[in-house]
This record gives C-alpha cells, structure tokens and sequence, in this order.
C-alpha cells in the first residue's frame, strides 16, 4: 500500500516501564484499543513486569496513548525516547502478551524493584570515564557491531537470555567493582543491573534512557560513542540527535550492515552479506533472489515492500 502523504513523516517512541502488572490482558485489550483508534503501527509488548515497545504516528496519536499508558496503576512515569523518521518504519502494528517484556529467563527477578542506581546522559561520561568503572554494553553481537561506548566490554551475546551465563562466569571480574550498563533504551540494562546485584555485585548503575537518550541529550563534540545505535525498525541505525545513519539490513540474515559491507563481493541486495554468504545453500540464494526481484517490483508500481518487521 503507498503511503499517504501524512505517513511521510512521522513520530517514533520507544518506551518502557518495570511495574507489576495484575492482569496483562486486560491492560493489552486496553492499549490496542487506544493504539488502533490512533492509528499507530509498531510493536508492543504487555507483561507481568511491565510494558515495553516501540510505536509510531503522529506526535498527538502518541501523546494520547502515553496518556491513556500513565492513568494505569504503576505506569506513571513510563520511560519514553521520541524520535522521528521520514517515512512510516513499520508495517503493522502488534499488542502482545508475553511472560517478560525482556526476555532473560529468569524466574521472580523483580527488576522495578532490584535494579542499580539510574545514570542520566548528562553524568554518564564521568562515570565511565573513570578508570574504577567496568563498562558493560548489554546488548547482542549484532547491536554491537554498528556502534558502542569506547572502552565498553561486549559480552558477544546472542540473546539476552545468554547475558546471566555471562555474568556467572565473570563475577569474580565484575565483584567489588563500580559496574556501569548500558543499551538501547535502557531496558535490558535496567533488568541487567538487577541480576547483577542478585549475584553479588553491590556498586551497579545503569544509563537512564539508554543510548537513544544519550544521542539525544548529549552533544556531538562531547560524546564518547562510537558509531550507530542499532534500532528494531526500519530506519536500522540513529546518529546523534537520533538521526538515521547509513546502516542497512541484510534482508537475507537480517544483521545490521556498514556501507563497507555493503562494498565486499560477498554483498548482493537482498540474497546474501558477509556475514551469511558462506551459510547459506545455492538453493537459499536463488529463494532470496526471486524475492528481491518481486520487491523491485513491488516499488516500480509504488507499493509497499512485504518485507519487515
């Protein structure tokens, strides 16, 4: 479907909020019925922990689902990082009940609750700075690759569900430390941070609002992060100011890519990078191949790609 000229430039939200939750369906029956009457697209998830998504519209439909989102008990002061896009970055929009609004798969981890000290963008460079501080990016391998804070360690985590193993297996590294997290929108650091103190670790602090926060608040010129920030929509890397940068999607692996890999031989637009070139089969290739050409199609007559999130 083409976009109406009023999609063309649009509001994006990502937010969370650790609060308990007494009954997540009828509070994921309420928001779809705010997020539906607004028109908005995108991605949210409904928890006994919390809430936790990233939507898009126009700025007023947001403004009114993050009111109807405060008038629930416990969900007053929801954490939320506006940015904006050119154009819609998702396809549909989903309201979703899940066990964790973050999954680590870990039972009564009670993050609203357990969690280190908040950090705002405006105090983080000193802390990290500091040569007692151990820097943690809890991200994936894939987030991490496009960008991160200068000195942060990388866990090389597949899944958040893997960062616990991690922690075990560094704790004696990690115990009477000052430990400082971070990720995107602060949420999986936040969770992070709690584990962290359940095993042992007393000093731990976390960045408030995460890097979209920091990007937005922080200057250029003062800022100690590297690269892109990797976001789950289609814009697939912000700057600062929370502009999109250069980074694409590989529509074959869906890893993050750097307009050098997409340079290398092994790059071919919507068949393979080289990060999947050497795992996938001549059969896989030639499946990817006849995608991209309905894609390519699909654009010559001005439709939307089927292709998304």
């Amino acid at each position: 479907m083409k976009l109406s000229p009023s999609e063309m430039s649009v509001s994006v939200a990502a937010f969370y909020r650790f609060a308990k939750v007494e009954d997540a369906a009828a509070l994921r029956a309420r928001l779809l019925r705010v997020a539906e009457a607004e028109a908005l697209r995108g991605t949210v998830l409904v928890a006994p922990e919390g809430i936790n998504g990233t939507i898009a519209g126009t700025r007023a439909g947001l403004d009114r689902f993050f009111d109807a989102v405060r008038a629930e008990h416990g969900m007053s002061d929801v954490d939320i990082k506006f940015s904006s896009a050119d154009a819609m970055p998702f396809h549909r929009l989903k309201v979703r009940l899940k066990k964790e609004i973050v999954t680590m798969g870990v039972a009564d981890l009670d993050a609203a609750r357990e969690a280190g000290v908040h950090v705002p963008p405006a105090e983080w460079n000193a802390l990290v700075s500091d040569p007692g501080t151990v820097v943690i990016d809890t991200r994936n391998a894939y987030e991490t690759a496009i960008g991160t804070f200068q000195g942060a360690i990388d866990p090389e985590t597949g899944s958040f569900r893997e960062f616990p193993r991690w922690a075990e297996e560094n704790i004696e590294q990690l115990r009477n430390r000052r430990v400082a997290m971070f990720c995107t929108g602060g949420i999986r650091c936040e969770k992070a941070s709690a584990y962290l103190k359940r095993i042992g670790v007393e000093e731990v602090f976390h960045l408030k609002g995460g890097i979209l926060k920091y990007l937005e608040e922080v200057p250029a010129n003062e800022s100690l992060w590297q690269g892109e920030c990797f976001v789950f929509d289609e814009r697939v890397g912000v700057r600062h100011g929370l502009e999109p940068g250069e980074t694409t999607l590989c529509r074959a692996c869906r890893h993050p890519l750097t307009p050098e890999e997409r340079e290398t031989e092994q790059f071919q637009e919507g068949v393979s990078c080289p990060h999947c070139h050497g795992s996938r089969t001549d059969g896989d290739r030639e499946r990817y191949a006849e995608r991209q050409r309905q894609v390519e199609l699909a654009h010559k007559r001005g439709a939307r790609s089927h292709i998304g999130r």
